[in-house]
């Protein structure tokens, strides 16, 4: 949905989470929130009776489901999809920001459970569900191509907590040599766990 399309409601939660990557919960401030929104400031008290804790909890929530939406995304392109091409993709996103536009945004669930993880219980589940969310739609491609259902989750579990691990670094040593690296390295890995049929063997009699 485009922002224009996007009603009060929505644009400031995506205005907020569009905040917290860049600046962190604690400088993301509800003014500066409406403002970018474009929205009366008088709109969050309507729409966020529950304060900056209720917009932040919802705004990691939509990142949750947006990175979850993305991994079909990755995937449609995709000729033969393996599961080192949708990890090669969804590192592709970030390094083509970075390359773009600079090292000032990271991951909105990300951090909110650094700010916020211990201060907020609600916000440290609404980052629990938003990494649970992402990694289900993770799993469920990379069992769609193959890989064991049992495997499938512990792999998307890698997948992202290398991403995020990749992010980190990236931005601390603003350059994209960990995002690359883990790709690379990664990508052997994740398709190794592919169950490859084969068709039947001609007779030899």
């Amino acid at each position: 949905m485009a922002k224009a399309e996007r009603g009060p409601r929505e644009r400031m939660v995506f205005s907020a989470a569009q905040l917290i990557r860049r600046e962190g919960v604690a400088a993301t401030g509800m003014r500066e929130v409406a403002e970018r929104a474009a929205a009366p400031r008088g709109s969050l008290q309507h729409y966020f009776p529950g304060g900056k804790t209720q917009l932040v909890d919802e705004a990691v929530g939509w990142a949750g489901r947006y990175a979850a939406d993305r991994v079909a995304r990755f995937l449609a392109p995709l000729s033969e999809p393996t599961p080192s091409a949708l990890f090669a993709a969804m590192v592709r996103q970030w390094t083509d920001e970075y390359e773009a536009t600079g090292f000032a945004g990271g991951c909105p669930v990300a951090a909110a459970t650094v700010d916020r993880a211990e201060s907020v219980p609600s916000t440290r589940e609404a980052a629990s569900a938003a990494f649970a969310t992402w990694t289900g739609a993770v799993a469920g491609a990379l069992t769609g191509m193959g890989v064991p259902e049992e495997r499938a989750g512990a792999l998307a579990t890698l997948m992202i907590s290398s991403l995020e691990g990749a992010i980190l670094l990236a931005r601390a040593e603003r350059d994209v040599r960990a995002l690359t690296t883990v790709a690379r390295e990664l990508g052997p890995l994740l398709d190794a766990a592919m169950i490859r049929t084969t068709g039947p063997t001609p007779d030899t009699a």
